[in-house]
């Protein structure tokens, strides 16, 4: 049975307990899930198709409603048990309670509905998705936050017996920049990385320095991140502090005795608004300024401000596909944009003629041209500035005109001046490889009326999260 409360303006107004007994229905954008009744549409999280809750509203609009359950009738036959014991707690990894093979599937799902009711183009079967070769401690990097009053759970609020120590380094709670909850053990990094992220915390603690506080920016420990190199097994950590102090170096010494097979141990002094640090000076304190990732032979610099795919097996299928679809004979003059650190433009040059990277962030290009050297790539280069204003007409005219163009833009696509420049290119092929499966549909689209869609390869890089990459080829019409 389902009992509607009216939609009002604010979501104050709905008692706390508006629906009973509903049937999550399905899994829509975003991993949210779906509930339909005639013309209201409500989107809830932490429940499965096929669960049956209690909800309590959470917020109104004016055409849907959110949810989260209260109470579980029912539970789906897609579930699993989460191996992790901050799940829904923690705002990572809000798949695991679904199998693997669900995941996937709705993430297949998502791609083919996305580019079909975004993109409104003709494309082709999707092909499978790619798995990810590994469903835990697949990062490379992960980055945790300093707390001086840490977020409790509802269970830990209740037991009035026990006392917890409120002084945290773990993630973010979902939808909460401000509340941080104490992580025992992520199954998101190999080791050492649990290990070095208690040590610090427990160090910390121990010596009385102060916990940063989110909100004020006060306090002296603020974050911390942990990179690791599976294929060369180096190590990479990183401390942010909002000032100097005179307890930083002891701390930095102990970690580094403590974990000697840190390669590369560094600090930032960080006041700012936000904790990105890539206008900042980041100092190296002990070992070298970066590490080293490989793939295929090739030797990849990542340094404190470097870009690299955060699951270094799955960049390898990812930059494979995006390789096959390009369909390289040696010949090909091809222009790798939003390059980053020059991966996928190194990674192809081995195949082709000439490779044109061209990237926003000038220290990538300074990391993309490293990475060319240490690595014997003589057939590259690569420009710095806007997307927009580097790849004009006197630029194209410059290098010439691409037979193939491999693009990776950010989460917001690309803008549709670059797409314009894409139209008047009319490179041969277009390998288009997306994080974000809506932007890359819109910009589909766009791209129509010159391209035709032969080829869609999902990629699964985020086991237990709704992420998915996404690889389409396209051929001039």
């Amino acid at each position: 049975m389902i009992i509607f409360a009216p939609v009002n303006k604010t979501a104050k107004k709905i008692p706390a307990e508006a629906l009973r007994e509903v049937e999550i229905q399905d899994m829509v954008a975003e991993g949210k899930c779906i509930v339909r009744h005639e013309n209201l549409v409500i989107f809830v999280t932490q429940v499965a198709p096929g669960d049956v809750v209690d909800l309590r509203i959470t917020k109104s609009k004016k055409n849907f409603l959110e949810a989260v359950p209260t109470h579980f009738h029912k539970y789906s036959e897609l579930r699993v048990e989460p191996f992790c014991q901050h799940f829904g707690t923690c705002g990572g990894c809000k798949w695991q309670h679904l199998g693997y093979d669900t995941q996937t599937q709705y993430k297949q799902q998502q791609v083919e509905d996305t580019l079909q009711r975004i993109g409104k183009v003709e494309i082709p079967e999707v092909l499978p998705i790619a798995h990810s070769p590994a469903l835990q401690y697949y990062r490379n990097k992960l980055e945790f936050t300093f707390s001086f009053m840490g977020w409790l759970t509802e269970e830990q609020i209740k037991d009035e017996t026990a006392q917890y120590d409120r002084r945290v380094l773990g993630f973010h709670t979902p939808a909460r920049f401000d509340k941080i909850i104490d992580v025992e053990h992520c199954w998101l990094q190999p080791e050492p990385s649990n290990s070095i992220r208690l040590a610090i915390r427990d160090y910390a603690r121990e010596n009385m320095l102060r916990f940063g506080n989110i909100i004020k920016q006060t306090g002296l420990l603020r974050n911390l991140i942990i990179r690791t190199a599976e294929s060369t097994g180096e190590l990479m950590v990183i401390l942010q502090c909002y000032r100097q102090h005179q307890a930083i170096e002891p701390l930095l010494d102990y970690v580094y005795e403590k974990f000697p097979q840190i390669t590369s141990l560094n600090y930032v002094l960080n006041d700012k608004g936000n904790e990105t640090f890539h206008d900042l000076e980041v100092v190296c304190y002990k070992g070298k300024p970066y590490i080293e990732e490989e793939m295929e032979g090739l030797r990849f610099r990542v340094g404190p401000k470097s870009f690299y795919q955060t699951n270094s097996a799955g960049a390898y299928n990812l930059y494979k596909i995006a390789r096959d679809f390009a369909q390289l004979s040696g010949n090909e003059l091809v222009y790798d944009l939003y390059t980053g650190a020059g991966t996928i433009a190194n990674f192809v040059a081995r195949q082709a003629r000439h490779v044109v990277g061209v990237e926003y962030v000038e220290q990538a290009v300074q990391d993309a041209r490293v990475n060319s050297e240490i690595n014997g790539v003589t057939n590259t280069e690569f420009y710095a500035g806007d997307m927009k204003d580097v790849l004009s007409a006197d630029f194209i005219q410059q290098h010439g005109r691409p037979d193939v163009v491999i693009t990776d833009p950010p989460r917001a696509g690309m803008h549709v001046d670059v797409v314009q420049r894409l139209l008047e290119m009319r490179a041969p092929r277009i390998v288009y490889v997306s994080c974000n499966p809506a932007t890359q549909a819109r910009d589909l689209e766009l791209l129509d009326e010159a391209y035709k869609v032969v080829k869609v390869q999902p990629v699964d890089m985020f086991p237990h999260t709704h992420h998915v990459e996404n690889v389409v080829l396209l051929e001039l019409r």
